[in-house]
């Protein structure tokens, strides 16, 4: 397989999710501005990002299945148009309900089609280097915070909130519109055209399709995804309140989530290199394992020079492990239903997000400490773990090449 042109894909993809997903989550550096200048609660504005996730999650099963079928070119440059438009409706929404519409609805379903259709258009171009590949495409999405977000706040403190996402709306769509021109399908995925006597070849793709997710790999795929996302998301969202009740200020408590970002860039490159030499399965499972120790390891954490070291560990651990699902997925199925498989298991992933802060709210409320938070993150990281020790090792044949799925 050519790997040569995979690289311009790999390049495209880590720019579109920079870019696009960065424009979606900036929505905290426009929290207290849109609420003193409209008089809407915090809570509804916040509703919007939490609207933005569900929607996301299940527009991204759709997206990956439309990108099955019609490539992730088109896919990604209607998502590019609808961001635009979700982000210019916002910017002169006049009443909270139709920010929410906007932000939470359009925005949120355009994420979708940012990570499954990309990552099955990357498998797809390589075979040595398939782990950094997907790993470098991730990148943009954990440099998006580092870029986008103060590039936002600096025109919203020049300009106001409005002018300052229109103008991230329209960069958005000038950038992203171009980029999703390089997104091919690999040659491989080419199908010649099929005679139209041939009844059983007809039907074998769309059936592919449907068989992928009722397979035991696919639901070790999903359950070992929600299971890692379920672990970590309780602790990334509560660690900065954690840290404030240890004496830490709200500036250098924030600042845990920079740390953690740098750390999850080295993460995804040194979890993708390692993949591709010792196995992607190891390596995931290695990186549960360090992800569960470090999140147990916070009921030990009191000082502020820790909370960064851990985040050190926990930013590469996660950051890491997370490209690897799409590497895995495609050792066990065949190219043709990529998107429908990954987009399906982000689905999966979305709501295992969902459980970490509202579960962790609960605890605290309930046992006055976050101790029980970390614990029970950390039995759901074990989980995870052992759940991925449940893949068997993956078979190649001739019907890999074709699409379909590889039985255990």
């Amino acid at each position: 397989m050519n790997e040569r042109y995979g690289w311009v894909v790999v390049a495209a993809g880590a720019v579109i999710t920079c870019v696009a997903m960065g424009a979606m989550f900036a929505l905290p550096v426009y929290l207290q501005p849109i609420a003193e200048e409209t008089g809407w609660t915090r809570a509804g504005i916040s509703g919007a990002m939490t609207l933005g996730f569900i929607v996301m999650g299940v527009a991204g099963f759709g997206w990956g299945a439309l990108s099955d079928r019609i490539g992730a070119r088109p896919v990604v440059f209607m998502a590019a148009l609808l961001l635009g438009a979700g982000l210019v409706l916002a910017s002169r929404a006049t009443d909270l309900l139709m920010f929410q519409f906007a932000y939470g609805g359009l925005v949120g379903a355009s994420g979708g089609a940012f990570f499954a259709p990309i990552m099955a258009a990357t498998v797809g171009w390589f075979d040595k280097h398939r782990s950094l590949a997907v790993s470098l495409v991730s990148v943009g999405g954990g440099v998006a915070p580092m870029v986008i977000t103060p590039f936002a706040s600096v025109l919203i403190a020049n300009y106001g909130w409005r002018s300052a996402m229109l103008a991230i709306a329209i960069g958005a769509v000038i950038i992203v519109l171009p980029a999703s021109l390089l997104i091919r399908r690999a040659p491989a995925l080419v199908e010649a055209p099929v005679p139209a006597g041939d009844g059983v070849a007809i039907e074998r793709r769309p059936s592919a399709a449907a068989s992928a997710l009722r397979t035991p790999q696919f639901v070790v795929l999903a359950a070992t995804f929600f299971l890692c996302c379920a672990a970590h998301s309780g602790p990334i969202f509560h660690t900065v309140s954690y840290a404030m009740i240890c004496g830490a200020s709200s500036l250098a408590a924030a600042s845990i989530y920079s740390v953690e970002g740098v750390a999850g860039l080295f993460g995804r490159l040194i979890f993708g290199v390692l993949a591709d030499r010792l196995g992607v399965r190891r390596v995931l499972v290695a990186g549960l394992v360090l992800q569960a120790l470090g999140i147990y390891t916070y009921i030990y954490v009191t000082q502020l020079e820790h909370f960064y070291m851990l985040a050190v560990v926990l930013g590469m651990a996660y950051g890491g492990v997370m490209p690897l699902y799409a590497v895995l997925a495609r050792d066990y199925f065949g190219p043709h239903v990529m998107g429908t498989v990954l987009g399906a298991a982000t689905m999966t992933s979305s709501i295992g997000m969902a459980f970490g802060p509202v579960g962790g709210g609960w605890l605290y409320d309930n046992f006055g400490s976050y101790h029980w938070l970390y614990v029970a993150s950390a039995a759901v990281g074990i989980a995870a773990a052992a759940m991925a020790l449940a893949f068997p090792p993956p078979k190649r044949d001739e019907g890999d090449q074709q699409g379909e799925v590889q039985p255990a």
